[in-house]
């Protein structure tokens, strides 16, 4: 899986990163980069939504401390599945071609035999 697919903040906008909305969760941009990433980000209803929760952090240093937290959490479970999803994969065992193709010749050989008993 994709690492951006991992990270909490980077599929909230394409178009503004990670480190730029930090930045301006942190109120250390410019007024003209500022209007411009609200305007990215207030184009779409969920994008807004999760701005406004973004926005709501009252100590905005920790911010990144939370973002990187859920980042850790999300790997993690995403890692656990991917795990998961491998262990129940059925892996290739060459023991099973070569039963499989015992079990036919064995079968072709039984009904030679039975036709040639029969003839």
């Amino acid at each position: 899986m994709a690492d951006n697919l991992k990270d909490i903040l980077s599929n909230l906008n394409p178009d503004v990163d990670q480190e730029t909305l930090m930045l301006y969760l942190q109120g250390k941009l410019s007024e003209e980069k500022k209007n411009e990433i609200e305007k990215q980000l207030l184009q779409d209803d969920f994008n807004e939504d999760a701005f406004e929760g973004l926005e709501s952090f009252k100590d905005k240093e920790q911010l990144s401390y939370m973002v990187d937290a859920l980042n850790r959490d999300l790997k993690k479970k995403t890692a656990k599945k991917k795990a998961r999803r491998e262990k129940l994969r059925i892996k290739d065992q060459p023991w099973i071609y070569i039963s499989i193709l015992i079990l036919l010749l064995l079968i072709a050989i039984a009904v030679m035999f039975i036709m040639k008993i029969k003839s």
